[in-house]
């Protein structure tokens, strides 16, 4: 049997500012620092995004939303998820799990996991059941380590939108 379930795998990266506050995952984490990028930086976002558009080998997120083109600057990360959303539906998949893993030193994510799982459910579709976010230090290395940047990684799985269950 030729299964038709899809994996993809999702990264970025951003580098830390003083001044906030926090644009994580569509959520407004209060906190004196912010990310710095040519749309709005949301690093949970954008690993997202390349994890549903991977899964399905469509373009990753440089290439719908080049930060050499003026009008995606400081665009909502949300637009372009929904935008990968649409192109992923498109050709006939919608998510079915969401795996998250979001390093940064400071500051502490886990009272706003709530918050982040119910906003990436939202934002795919999904149920927040079927979303989960874990945060880690950098452990005092490297960038993330000494809070230069903060990282995220994403797995999803996606299904055929005709699947049983869908």
């Amino acid at each position: 049997m030729v299964t038709r379930l899809r994996i993809g795998l999702g990264y970025d990266r951003h580098r830390v500012a003083p001044g906030g506050p926090l644009r994580l995952g569509g959520v407004t984490i209060p906190w004196d620092h912010h990310l710095i990028g040519h749309s709005d930086a949301d690093v949970l976002l954008h690993a997202v995004t390349d994890a549903i558009l991977g899964a399905v080998g469509l373009a990753d997120i440089g290439e719908l939303f080049p930060d050499t083109e003026a009008s995606n600057a400081g665009i909502d990360s949300a637009v372009i998820l929904r935008e990968a959303r649409r192109r992923v539906a498109a050709i006939g998949y919608q998510p079915v799990n969401l795996d998250c893993v979001v390093l940064a030193q400071r500051p502490r994510l886990l009272p706003h996991r709530a918050a982040l799982r119910r906003s990436l459910a939202r934002l795919l579709g999904c149920r927040p059941e079927a979303v989960f976010v874990k945060a880690k230090t950098g452990e005092g290395v490297g960038a993330v380590g000494r809070g230069e940047a903060i990282d995220a990684h994403c797995v999803v799985l996606l299904e055929p939108a005709d699947a049983p269950d869908a």
